[in-house]
């Protein structure tokens, strides 16, 4: 199993990506949250000149966010910085789209988008559309400002099976946040292949697959749902919870307990599931260090479905089977101490 990272824009994030390199990691992403977090554009800009061999992703835009042309200039602009070391992960848009109080892309706009960067990023034409008016475009020059000479690789965030079919249908990978499951793994990886197959973009052999998660190595007698552990995972937890605060058909799936920590932020927050501008209480300081009064909510179901946390040999255990499941890569999220928590990761697969 390989392993990277998934940070949020800010100032020294191009450090945390030469630790990361140094530490032998695989790839680097940065977060796309407009609203929320900086600019994955800007930042990884600063990675790219910063790093040598690390490959740089933005997990993920979408065409809720930006226009196509918008992204195929940005992307292959990192291109030009980082030659053949650009990962573009794609997406509905899920949270950045809430955070915005609006919903996400449809599967059929991500697949028109993600087909619309690819050919732009390969240097060819697309159709590009805006209401009834429809234009073929391109790139119009060819100058050292843009690389679409070196393979940029395409992921596409799922959770289901019809992202997974776009992914398949558009020879991309895929990845997948907090997905712990190597049964919902395996059903991801035949919804993306039976899509594939007979396609002109059919790659006879898979392409990479990534789960986004956060890690917390047991020490001594630690127990699992110690303020450590929680305080390492929490940020992932209450991310699910604010999603299920956010979206009341989901909250219904979970069980009571968790059904009362949602009620219980939904309180904290000063709002309510059906309240026009609830996202503007519950998003801020997303995926950030979460508050020491906020860690009862991190239930011990919720970390052990988003997150890794157990002793050396339960770790293992866990991650050879979402290996054995097809994932290539495992990405930590880290927010307490990234340079430990990355040493820990790679300390951990070696």
């Amino acid at each position: 199993m390989r392993a990277g990272v998934v940070v949020a824009a800010h100032p020294g994030v191009e450090d945390l990506a030469v630790q990361a390199e140094e530490l032998g990691m695989r790839s680097f992403w940065v977060n796309d949250t407009p609203m929320v977090h900086g600019d994955p554009f800007v930042a990884l800009s600063l990675c790219a000149k910063a790093t040598r061999r690390i490959r740089l992703g933005i997990g993920v835009t979408s065409p809720a966010l930006r226009s196509a042309p918008a992204a195929a200039s940005g992307f292959a602009s990192l291109n030009a910085l980082a030659p053949g070391r650009i990962i573009c992960g794609v997406g509905t848009g899920n949270t950045a789209r809430r955070a915005l109080g609006m919903q996400p892309a449809t599967a059929a706009a991500l697949e028109s988008f993600t087909a619309a960067l690819q050919d732009l990023c390969a240097g060819r034409s697309t159709e590009y559309r805006e209401g009834d008016r429809v234009r073929d475009i391109r790139f119009l020059h060819a100058g050292a400002h843009v690389n679409t000479t070196d393979p940029i690789e395409f992921v596409v965030a799922a959770l289901g099976p019809k992202a997974a079919a776009v992914a398949g249908r558009r020879g991309a990978g895929l990845i997948s946040f907090g997905l712990l499951d190597p049964t919902a793994w395996h059903a991801l990886h035949d919804a993306r292949r039976q899509a594939a197959h007979g396609t002109l973009r059919d790659p006879g052999s898979p392409a990479d697959s990534y789960v986004v998660t956060a890690l917390h190595l047991l020490r001594g007698t630690e127990d699992s749902d110690s303020d450590a552990a929680r305080d390492t995972t929490g940020h992932l937890v209450l991310s699910l919870l604010d999603f299920a605060a956010d979206t009341p058909a989901f909250a219904g799936q979970l069980g009571p307990d968790q059904r009362e920590a949602v009620r219980e932020l939904l309180d904290r927050r000063g709002t309510t599931a059906t309240a026009p501008d609830r996202y503007t209480k519950l998003y801020p300081n997303y995926l950030g260090r979460i508050a020491p009064q906020d860690r009862d909510l991190v239930l011990p179901s919720l970390m052990n479905r988003v997150a890794l946390v157990g002793t050396r040999d339960d770790l293992r255990t866990r991650i050879t089977a979402l290996e054995r499941a097809g994932v290539d890569e495992l990405l930590i999220q880290p927010v307490i101490d990234p340079p430990a928590e990355m040493a820990q990761l790679a300390g951990l697969l070696t």
